[in-house]
């Protein structure tokens, strides 16, 4: 069996709704493309990590909302007033 070697600090976000939500969507491609497999230690995670974050900015990917304020009031009337 094997054994935790390290641990890694965790991870705190704060900030705006918005800012979150696209957080939350570049950890869930980070885990995708670059963590789907056991990491035998965290210099190795570090160094994984800090790779894709490279490819990731020289691609300059970036998040694109396909789903607009105005679908979301459209879709969920009931949870937004009409305020006009």
């Amino acid at each position: 069996m094997s054994q935790c070697v390290g641990r890694v600090p965790r991870l705190e976000a704060t900030g705006e709704p918005e800012g979150l939500n696209q957080v939350e969507i570049e950890l869930s491609v980070l885990s995708r493309q670059c963590l789907g497999r056991r990491i035998p230690d965290t210099e190795t995670l570090t160094s994984e990590i800090a790779a894709w974050e490279s490819q990731r900015n020289q691609q300059q990917t970036s998040v694109h909302w396909s789903f607009k304020t105005k679908d979301a009031r459209q879709k969920m009337q009931r949870l937004y007033p009409n305020l006009t």
